[in-house]
């Protein structure tokens, strides 16, 4: 193993944050980068000896490559994430100075499902149901929902996520609603005692590999549609009008107290999913 990957490798272990998914991304970024620093010359590289050329060079080899801006911007999280670690964070210039256009997000088109079921009675673990369902009520993220431990999550007027099972590694709150969300809490607590919605005798990718495999013999896909959703029923309840997305009247046509409201409800469904920025919210709701 080259000292660079040793090194990253070392970092990894010694910050561990983030969820599953997080970590399994960023150590296959990082892994990626450090080959392709050696590649492009930089050979003897510890990961303390970050520097912004390194950066350049970086972004200069994934644009040759043809790399999308979405796919720049991930990785690009993924190197101010090392460069944090090592106490370097400015090492890393911004993306705008760097050449990376924002990303363009598609908006108006409807990937919103809700959960069918028929084909839900078909899943044959109990868990992975329960998992389904905390999505489709909660707007969760797959990894969220499997990791969620009724015992430590349920606060009663609202759920709080801890940071270790989120994208990003940060925690969160949302509100419990409605009876429907209140009932299934406790049918979640009653399934899993203590626990979270992993059996005793499984861990979270054994879990998750049953998960796929159940919901795939069920014939249910595209189960992030269910965050759609949830964005979209949250849109027209704060509102009191449908999401663009859902054949309500477009952003750019509201005015006065109309628009206030529309961009109090964006910032809302950006905390209760967890986005930085309400403008990605346009993804889920439309604009």
């Amino acid at each position: 193993m080259r000292d660079l990957n040793f090194d990253l490798k070392r970092l990894e272990k010694a910050h561990g944050d983030g969820s599953h998914g997080t970590r399994k991304a960023r150590s296959y970024a990082l892994a990626q980068m450090a080959s392709t620093l050696h590649d492009l010359g930089f050979k003897g590289l510890r990961a303390t000896g970050l520097r912004r050329k390194h950066a350049v060079a970086l972004v200069r080899e994934w644009r040759r490559q043809g790399r999308s801006i979405g796919t720049m911007k991930n990785r690009m999280a993924h190197l101010r994430w090392w460069a944090e670690r090592i106490g370097r964070p400015a090492v890393v210039p911004s993306n705008g100075n760097l050449g990376i256009a924002n990303r363009e997000y598609v908006t108006n088109e409807d990937r919103s499902i809700v959960l069918d079921p028929d084909k839900l009675a078909l899943v044959k673990d109990e868990h992975v149901v329960m998992a389904l369902r905390m999505e489709a009520e909660f707007g969760l993220r797959r990894e969220e929902a499997i990791k969620f431990t009724p015992s430590r999550d349920d606060r009663g007027d609202r759920i709080r996520l801890k940071g270790s099972t989120t994208k990003g590694g940060r925690p969160r709150e949302i509100p419990v609603r409605n009876d429907s969300q209140r009932k299934l809490l406790d049918e979640a607590r009653r399934l899993t005692g203590g626990g979270a919605l992993i059996p005793p005798d499984r861990n979270y990718r054994q879990q998750l590999k049953i998960y796929e495999n159940r919901t795939r013999e069920a014939g249910l896909y595209r189960m992030h549609g269910l965050r759609h959703h949830y964005a979209q029923t949250r849109y027209e309840e704060i509102t009191g009008w449908k999401s663009p997305a859902a054949g309500g009247p477009r952003q750019r046509s509201l005015t006065g107290a109309r628009r206030r409201i529309d961009r109090e409800a964006r910032r809302a469904i950006a905390r209760e999913l967890w986005h930085d920025r309400p403008s990605v919210v346009s993804v889920y709701v439309g604009s």
